[in-house]
C-alpha cells in the first residue's frame, strides 16, 4: 500500500511546474535521506496503532493509554539537549543509524514476544522507553540532512517533497497497521522491524559530507546553547511554541481508541481510518501548496491554520458518526501541515549549519514531545471527566492559544514570504 501511495502521489507532486523538478531527486543523498524518513515514519505509524490498540485491549484504560505517551515524553526530556549537543558535533549519519539499527531489534522482540503471548503492557511501556530515547537522538541529527544536500534555492522544494512522502507514510502506515493487527499484533511489530531495518540501510547509503568543527565541551551553555539561540529569535520561538501549545491541547489522536471501540464502534479497521485521516487531509493540503505556495503573509497563515485545527478537534469530539470524524480529522491535519512547513522553515533555513542540531533538538522537544505529553494530558483529563469532554476543551484551548500568541509575538503574525529566510548567525 505504501508504495501505492507513492506511485500516485509522484505525479501530483512531479508534473507541475511548482512541485519538485526531476533535478532536485538527482541530488546526491535526496533518494536516500526520503527513503529513510519514510520508512521510518510509515513504521513508526504501524507501531502506534498496534500498541495503542493492544495496550487498550490489555487493560481498558484511557489512563494507560496516557502512560503511553508519558513514557515516550520522559526520555525526550531527559535526553533531547545532549542529542543536540551530539548532532552539532559527532557524525549524525552514524547517530541516526544507531538509532534505526536499535528499534529494528527492539521491534523485533515485540513481535517475537507478541506471537509468544509473553507481550504485557509494562513490557510495551519499557520498550516504548527505548523508542522515546532513540527517537530524541534521532530527529535533530536527522533533520539536518535535508539543508545539508540540497542548495537553498532547492530547499522550500525539497521540504515540500519531504512532507509530502511523510503524510504518504502516515496515510499508509494507520490503514495497513489496523487491517495487519487483526491478523495479530506481531504481524504490525514484524513488519515494523523490517520497515526499521531497511530505513537504516537507506541512511547507510548516503553520502554526506560533514564539515569539520572544533569540538565543544558538553558544558551547560554549549548543551542548552539552541534555547540561547531561540530566545534571540521571537519570530522562531513564536512558531514553535505555537505548535507546542496547539498539540498539547488538541490531542485528540490519543483518545482514538476510545472513540473507535467505545463511541463509534468501529473496531481495528475503523481506528486505522481514524488515524489515517490526519495524513490524508495533510497530503492533499501539501499537494496544494506545492502548486500554489503560500506567497505572502505566512506568518497569518500559521495562524489560521492552528485556529482552523481547534476548531475541528471540537467538532471531531461532538461527531458520533465515522464519516463526519474521518472528515474532521482531514480537515485537522491538513491545516497541521500549513503551521508544520512554516516551522520548518523558519528553524531549518534560519539556523546556521553548526547551530542546526541544537535548535532542532529544541524544536523536536517542543513539537515531538507535546504529542506524547498531549497524549498524556488527554488520557488523564479522559479518566477524569470523559474523552469527548476533554477533546472539546483542547479544541477550545487551541483557539485561545492561537489569539495570544498573535498578540505575543507580532513578528510572527507579519511574517511574509519564507524564500526570504536566511541564517542568522548573531
Amino acid at each position: 500500500m505504501l508504495f501505492l501511495l507513492l506511485y500516485q502521489t509522484a505525479p501530483v507532486l512531479m508534473t507541475n511546474p511548482s512541485a519538485p523538478s526531476p533535478s532536485l531527486l538527482k541530488q546526491s543523498g535526496i533518494p536516500a535521506v526520503l527513503g529513510g524518513r519514510t520508512l521510518s515514519a510509515f513504521a513508526s505509524q504501524v507501531q502506534a496503532v498496534a500498541v495503542g490498540w493492544q495496550v487498550y485491549a490489555l487493560t481498558h484504560s484511557a489512563a494507560a493509554l496516557g502512560f503511553v505517551g508519558l513514557a515516550q515524553f520522559l526520555p525526550m526530556v531527559l535526553f533531547i539537549f545532549p542529542a543536540g549537543h551530539a548532532a552539532d558535533q559527532h557524525n549524525r549519519q552514524r547517530i541516526v543509524i544507531s538509532c534505526q539499527v536499535i528499534e529494528a531489534l527492539a521491534t523485533a522482540f515485540m513481535a517475537y514476544a507478541s506471537f509468544s503471548h509473553h507481550l504485557t503492557s509494562f513490557m510495551i511501556y519499557g520498550l516504548v522507553v527505548i523508542f522515546g530515547i532513540c527517537r530524541a537522538f534521532e530527529a535533530p541529527a536527522q533533520q539536518t540532512f535535508l539543508p545539508s544536500l540540497v542548495p537553498p534555492a532547492l530547499f522550500p522544494r525539497a521540504a515540500a517533497l519531504s512532507s509530502s512522502l511523510f503524510q504518504v507514510a502516515c496515510i499508509a502506515g494507520p490503514s495497513l497497521g489496523g487491517l495487519l493487527y487483526g491478523l495479530g499484533a506481531g504481524v504490525c511489530y514484524a513488519l515494523c522491524a523490517l520497515s526499521f531495518a531497511i530505513a537504516a540501510f537507506c541512511t547507510f547509503s548516503m553520502k554526506l559530507q560533514f564539515p569539520t568543527r572544533a569540538k565543544q565541551p558538553a558544558t551547560l551553555g554549549a548543551v542548552f546553547g539552541g534555547i540561547a539561540f531561540l530566545r534571540r529569535k521571537p519570530t522562531m520561538l513564536g512558531a514553535i511554541s505555537l505548535d507546542l501549545f496547539a498539540v498539547l491541547l488538541g490531542g485528540a489522536t490519543a483518545m482514538l481508541p476510545i472513540f473507535a471501540n467505545d463511541i463509534l464502534h468501529a473496531g481495528p479497521w475503523g481506528l486505522g481510518l481514524l488515524r489515517a485521516a490526519p495524513g490524508i487531509g495533510a497530503l492533499l493540503v501539501a499537494a496544494i501548496l506545492a502548486r500554489h505556495p503560500l506567497g505572502r503573509h505566512a506568518g497569518l497563515w500559521m495562524f489560521a491554520a492552528v485556529a482552523i485545527f481547534g476548531f475541528a478537534t471540537i467538532a471531531f469530539g461532538f461527531s458520533r458518526s465515522i464519516a463526519v470524524s474521518v472528515v474532521m480529522l482531514a480537515i485537522l491535519g491538513g491545516a497541521d501541515v500549513i503551521s508544520v512547513m512554516v516551522r520548518g522553515a523558519l528553524v531549518q533555513l534560519g539556523t546556521p549549519d553548526e547551530m542546526r542540531g541544537r535548535v532542532s533538538a529544541v524544536n523536536m522537544l517542543f513539537i515531538g514531545s507535546s504529542n506524547q505529553l498531549g497524549e498524556f494530558e488527554s488520557g488523564m483529563l479522559a479518566a477524569a471527566i470523559g474523552p469527548v469532554p476533554a477533546v472539546v476543551l483542547g479544541g477550545i484551548g487551541t483557539l485561545c492559544i492561537s489569539g495570544i500568541w498573535m498578540a505575543l509575538f507580532p513578528g510572527l503574525r507579519k511574517l511574509d514570504r519564507l524564500e526570504n529566510i536566511t541564517p542568522d548567525h548573531s
